[in-house]
């Protein structure tokens, strides 16, 4: 090497030659893993992913996909909002605040400044706290959490405008889900939460299409990403479990910010022996991150949430609702409850006595007797004194569940009992908020306002609302996160 050559220049360039020719060897452990899920020699996933989000065009990004994904930011925001007041939003400012750097990106909801590595983290967290933001149902992640934390901290640094950030947003979901696709539902069933794992690829794209990385830095991004994957389901029901999202926030953002600078990472961290893919999961199908690459849009099949819970019991608090608003049913009338549902439910909400509003959001019981008594299941309906109301708890007690391997995710038998021997029965076929059943603006604008009216006044929620709807047009997102900040 000559004295012309920097160090670094042909270190990127050699990582530039190995990665388009070779991958890491095989390990015995990962070779045998390999040959008992009966998958194939893997194909070169990370550098494809990378390739295609570094070259897309704003005019690639079909109507269906932009609509879908203002929807998306929309609620997403309106998310944020809610969550900003959250004891688990004090609590982790109380503990991180003291460390934050420059004051470059804001904590929507509230007053506070905070670096952009914090300011993703926090964004993230309120984003999910509630359990209310958007679901891709194919996967149960929630696309919006790790990518728009990330880049909304971004953004502010940069001035993006509002199509640089709608671009980079879509990519961001787009590699986030297929990457989910790709191990799901192996990946989710050994316990990995999978908005934490899949959404630190959504945060690294997104973002590293904004700080305009080359091809071989976004394959570093996408590597320094997997490396940082994290998120155990055993966390659900804690303020552990809206940090997943804002830790895969922060962390794609780190990975784009390292990648920016040359920092290398492998360059087949998603397919090699022993990456991403097979250490996280026991099925891979790498077609679902390589088939019709920029064909299709995994965030024009996002979904928002009507019911501030785990989306599995969805169908069944559509039902209790239903039954108790057809009936005018009170408590006193009904002698039991009775469900069926796929296996899931119980696995992810069979929590049969919540002792917190965090732990009933994993609670098919509590849920269910909470949507018959008050006929909602917003953030109202799973706080700490709703939990522990005599009148809920009683109906809770009524409530029985039993698995039906034949019932789908998406539906949900409910049978209500009344004590003079009345059965009352529905089958939910669909919830609302499903892709079938999808929210209308309007009630996607109601389900905004009523979260912002814990942090701001109504008429700063409607210029709020109004800025995210015409987020494409806006020469700066900062303009949405200032306007959220509390006078």
């Amino acid at each position: 090497m000559t004295d012309s050559i920097s160090r670094r220049s042909f270190l990127k360039a050699s990582s530039l030659a190995l990665g388009s020719t070779t991958l890491p060897a095989m390990s015995p452990v990962a070779s045998a893993a390999m040959a008992q899920t009966g998958a194939s020699a893997p194909p070169d996933v990370t550098r494809q992913l990378a390739s295609y989000v570094v070259s897309s065009k704003w005019n690639d990004i079909p109507d269906s996909a932009r609509f879908e994904a203002v929807r998306s930011v929309f609620n997403w925001v309106g998310c944020c909002l809610g969550g900003a007041r959250h004891v688990t939003t004090d609590r982790a400012l109380a503990a991180l605040g003291e460390f934050s750097g420059r004051a470059e990106a804001t904590v929507l909801g509230r007053s506070e400044r905070l670096d952009v590595m914090h300011a993703a983290l926090l964004n993230g967290i309120t984003s999910h706290v509630l359990d209310y933001d958007d679901t891709h149902l194919e996967t149960i992640i929630h696309p919006a959490g790790p990518v728009a934390s990330a880049i909304l901290a971004l953004g502010e640094r940069q001035h993006t405008s509002g199509v640089d950030f709608m671009h980079a947003f879509i990519l961001g979901v787009e590699v986030e889900c297929r990457v989910g696709k790709a191990v799901y539902p192996s990946h989710y069933q050994r316990g990995f939460h999978i908005t934490g794992t899949a959404g630190v690829f959504g945060g690294a794209a997104a973002a590293g299409k904004l700080l305009g990385l080359s091809e071989q830095q976004m394959v570093w991004a996408l590597g320094i990403a997997a490396t940082q994957s994290a998120g155990l389901k055993e966390m659900f029901g804690t303020m552990c479990k809206p940090f997943h999202p804002g830790s895969a926030g922060q962390n794609g953002l780190k990975a784009a910010f390292l990648a920016s600078k040359d920092y290398t990472s492998s360059n087949g961290a998603l397919e090699a022996a022993e990456g991403f893919m097979f250490t996280y999961s026991d099925e891979q199908d790498f077609s679902q991150i390589t088939d019709n690459l920029g064909g299709t849009f995994e965030v024009a099949k996002n979904t928002y949430k009507p019911f501030a819970c785990g989306i599995v019991t969805h169908p069944i608090i559509d039902g209790c609702i239903q039954l108790s608003n057809a009936h005018n049913l009170t408590s006193n009338q009904i002698s039991s409850v009775s469900l069926r549902v796929h296996p899931l439910v119980i696995e992810l909400t069979g929590k049969p006595a919540p002792q917190t509003g965090l732990e009933a959001k994993f609670s098919i019981y509590h849920a269910s007797a909470a949507a018959i008594v008050r006929r909602s299941a917003g953030p109202n309906e799973f706080t700490d004194a709703v939990v522990q109301d005599s009148e809920v708890i009683a109906l809770r007690d009524k409530v029985t569940a039993r698995i039906d391997e034949s019932v789908s995710e998406e539906e949900a038998f409910v049978s209500i009992t009344l004590t003079d021997g009345t059965v009352l029965d529905t089958h939910i076929e669909h919830a609302i908020g499903s892709l079938e059943r999808p929210m209308t603006r309007e009630a996607l604008e109601e389900k905004f306002a009523d979260q912002a009216r814990t942090t701001l006044p109504m008429a700063q929620i409607n210029d709020v609302m109004t800025l995210c709807w015409n987020i494409e047009a806006l020469d700066d997102v900062s303009e949405i996160a200032q306007a959220s900040v509390p006078a």
